[in-house]
């Protein structure tokens, strides 16, 4: 008895552990070792980026200088080690020393504290 709960739990930590609604398979090229990430405020919501969609903080989704609109990327935190798959639908950031603006949604899923507004980040698009 007790060998089948344990089984269904540590089964059901597995499953929760391996699924994602972010999580995308694939082969990916190191764009930038050695990135900033920040994110959008809320006052963009509703407005249109540069591709012509309407941003919202809730998709993930993110703005990068010189990659094509559309582009999949996979940002990854290099103090955690945890990453999220976003689409490039925007220009920008716009201030020095930073590579890529997350939407909100995908820079809280990577950041252990909520409190910090820039993270180091590898970029990596995926081929």
């Amino acid at each position: 008895m007790y060998k089948r709960i344990l089984l269904f739990i540590v089964t059901s930590l597995l499953l929760v552990a391996c699924s994602s609604s972010n999580k995308a398979s694939g082969s990916y090229k190191v764009y930038n070792k050695r990135a900033v990430a920040s994110y959008y405020a809320n006052k963009f919501n509703g407005r249109k980026t540069a591709s012509g969609e309407r941003f919202s903080n809730r998709k993930y989704t993110a703005a990068h200088k010189k990659l094509p609109f559309g582009t999949k990327v996979r940002v990854t935190n290099k103090v955690n080690g945890k990453s999220v798959i976003v689409t490039i639908n925007d220009r920008g950031p716009f201030v020095r020393g930073r590579h890529i603006d997350l939407s909100k949604k995908a820079f809280m899923d990577i950041t252990d504290n909520k409190n910090k507004g820039l993270l180091n980040v590898v970029i990596e698009v995926m081929k």
